[in-house]
């Protein structure tokens, strides 16, 4: 399986937050992992940065933020330029849609946790 770096937007230390889970799958998984979240905190060995980051060669965006909280990191997004960008359930924006269409950035509206458990990650 490829590695695929991917960024979680909406990362949470809780262990009830599909977040939370996502990155522990990623990481079983082999994949790179970085977590931008409200709060610090560490996830399977993941630290959680309260603030946006350098990004390179990010592969997939995987959104856990509503749609409002969602606009704050539009350029950030669209500027890293990751092949695709995952709007898990609740998170669906269609403003955002067009926009990461319009940099050819791939949309994709789904599950990280189900796509990571059927081997369609």
């Amino acid at each position: 399986m490829k590695n695929k770096k991917t960024l979680v937007l909406g990362a949470s230390t809780k262990p009830s937050r599909y977040s939370f889970l996502a990155i522990e799958k990623l990481v079983n998984k082999g994949h790179s992992v970085l977590a931008i979240g409200q709060n610090a905190g560490e996830v399977a060995g993941i630290k959680i940065q309260t603030k946006a980051i350098p990004l390179k060669n990010i592969d997939t965006v995987t959104l856990y933020l509503n749609p409002l909280r969602q606009r704050d990191y539009y350029n950030y997004i669209v500027e890293a330029q990751p092949k695709r960008v995952i709007f898990n359930p609740g998170t669906e924006n269609p403003e955002f849609f067009q926009l990461l269409k319009l940099n050819d950035i791939k949309v994709e509206i789904g599950c990280t946790l189900v796509m990571l458990a059927t081997n369609q990650y």
